[in-house]
């Protein structure tokens, strides 16, 4: 994630997130756009898997996107509805203003552990890619 004074502890809390996505070096405002970051892998390196395992019709739930281009990458390749969530609102009105065009691409502000907000059985699919 850059930066050798980061404790992992840290990325389980919103402020943590709240200031990388809000800082110009990692594309938050005033960084001229554009910023993203993936964890392990690119939608090309993923994608035999999710194609496999994952129907293109699967509604999906993405836990911790951030501003990862997986999302918009997956409904390029033909994905037809896929929530996005993360606990950073800076991140999730970046990418709802960056995706406004894109209606198969739903962005909202949840914490992971707390997912009360949705029923049980509402995704065929769940990706959490984030470093553990």
């Amino acid at each position: 994630m850059g930066g050798g004074n980061c404790n992992p502890k840290d990325f389980g809390a919103a402020a943590y997130w709240e200031a990388r996505y809000s800082s110009p070096s990692t594309g938050g405002k005033g960084g001229g756009g554009g910023g993203f970051f993936d964890w392990y892998q690119s939608y090309s390196a993923l994608r035999p898997l999710l194609r496999a395992c994952v129907p293109t019709s699967s509604r999906v739930l993405m836990l911790g996107c951030g501003n990862s281009l997986l999302s918009e990458d997956m409904v390029k390749d033909g994905y037809q509805n896929i929530v996005n969530i993360d606990i950073s609102s800076v991140v999730i009105e970046q990418m709802k203003e960056k995706h406004m065009d894109i209606p198969r691409l739903t962005y909202m502000q949840l914490d992971v552990r707390d997912m009360s907000f949705f029923g049980d059985g509402s995704f065929d699919c769940i990706i959490d890619k984030v470093w553990r």
